[in-house]
Parts: C-alpha cells; structure tokens; sequence
C-alpha cells in the first residue's frame, strides 16, 4: 500500500476518534475515495495496537467502525442460520 494513501487513512481514523458521537457518518462520507478494504484493514491494525496500549473503549469504536463499513461494502461474510 502506497504511503501516501496508508497516511490518508490514519488521518481519517483520526478524525473519527476526534468527532462527537454521531458524527461518524459525515466524517466517512466526506471522503468516499478512502472507503475500501484497505480502510478497513487499518481500521483493525489500528484497533490492535489500541488494546495493546490499554485503550479498550477507541479500540472497540474502530472495530465496530471497520464492522459497519465491510458490510456496507459488502466484504462483511453473511452467515445464513441453519435451517
């Protein structure tokens, strides 16, 4: 991944972390261009490193975030229930 585009991504996972609640929409939809998997992988990366530095809450907000934007995207796997 070029580094250009990985520094895009901190600095959009940064505003996140920065908005007020609810505000998280806007912030993603301000920036369509940086809305695919490699987000998303950051997304985790990040996350990661959150926990591992005791930040429990910003680490759970970026998984759910990542959550959110796959299944927008259509990268989240459906499980069907069994019938």
């Amino acid at each position: 991944m070029p580094e250009q585009r990985q520094e895009q991504y901190f600095n959009l996972i940064d505003q996140l972390l920065k908005c007020p609640s609810g505000q998280e929409p806007e912030v993603l939809d301000s920036q369509p261009e940086l809305l695919d998997a490699g987000l998303i992988k950051t997304l985790m990366q990040v996350a990661t490193m959150m926990a591992h530095q005791d930040n429990q809450d910003s680490a759970k907000f970026l998984i759910h975030v990542a959550r959110q934007l796959s299944k927008e995207l259509g990268l989240y796997p459906q499980v069907s229930p069994e019938q």
